[in-house]
């Protein structure tokens, strides 16, 4: 693919699925952009954007500021220290040329993989990398210490497989709210268990003082946890709460899970957009980007 600048890509064709060019999978490393020279950090990032969404089609490309939303996450990635070099995996096209447009580096998956995870799976075979960074690219105020948290603790932890992320919640809206998914872990901060239900459940109720672990869910993984995660069967849990983390508990994997205080958003609709867009704006006015 030849270098494209992103605001030549018309907005028909950002926008029409059915103008999509596809690579087939034996052509994915033709995307591959060029690797930086001097390259010498520990950690792969990849971004596993898709564009056909059933709720929100296109959702990477959406602009926030004047930039697409995968550039924001992209870049944030990129200031996290600990980190080798930073990829998009995606199944369109269009993607990967906006994302070679802002200078980044795309990698193409096939559009048949279930879950995020997998297209990480895919995109790391292509680009390598021991450590792994699984970054969401719905999550454009994500901040780069939190990158770097999770790199440490699989590098500290030689018990973990995975690490993952969470912030204490004391908001009783919150924690009974099934989309913000809850965690409990042990005295090593190794994950017993997430689900979508209130946990721990104060039996004398006084849950709301004491709060619980929303997850954060951006994961970093060794190399041989994703070998073990392609090959694993769905597990009944993971079938109940819809949780792919539940996958990797049943089966044996050990998740670290890191107290993290910053609060993200994740863009599931066009009005979490504006959300972010105020958000950032004020984080502008104080210097912080």
């Amino acid at each position: 693919l030849p270098p494209t600048n992103s605001n030549s890509i018309s907005t028909l064709e950002v926008n029409s699925a059915q103008g999509a060019a596809r690579l087939d999978k034996g052509m994915c490393s033709a995307i591959v952009c060029k690797t930086r020279p001097g390259d010498r950090m520990l950690a792969t990032v990849i971004i596993p954007a898709r564009f056909s969404s059933s709720r929100f089609p296109g959702k990477p490309l959406i602009p926030i500021l004047g930039k697409p939303m995968i550039q924001h996450v992209y870049e944030r990635a990129s200031k996290a220290r600990g980190v080798r070099d930073v990829w998009v995996a995606t199944e369109d096209i269009r993607i990967a040329r906006v994302v070679e447009g802002f200078g980044g580096r795309a990698v193409m998956t096939s559009p048949e993989h279930p879950t995020g995870t997998h297209r990480v799976i895919e995109a790391q075979k292509i680009v390598g990398g021991d450590l792994v960074v699984n970054l969401q690219g719905d999550e454009p105020l994500i901040a780069p210490e939190q990158v770097e948290l999770v790199i440490r603790a699989l590098e500290e932890d030689p018990e973990a497989d995975v690490a993952t992320l969470c912030v204490l919640s004391n908001d009783s809206l919150e924690i009974r709210d099934p989309n913000n998914v809850k965690v409990v872990m042990d005295h090593r901060q190794h994950a017993l268990y997430f689900s979508r239900a209130p946990i721990p459940f104060y039996r004398n109720g006084e849950g709301a003082s004491r709060g619980a672990w929303l997850h954060v869910g951006m994961y970093a993984y060794k190399k041989k946890a994703l070998e073990k995660i392609q090959s694993m069967p769905q597990a009944p849990w993971e079938e109940a709460e819809k949780l792919e983390q539940l996958r990797f508990l049943y089966w044996g994997l050990c998740i670290r899970v890191v107290p993290t205080q910053q609060r993200t958003i994740g863009v599931d609709v066009p009005e979490d957009a504006l959300r972010v867009e105020r958000l950032l704006l004020k984080q502008l006015g104080r210097g912080e980007v």
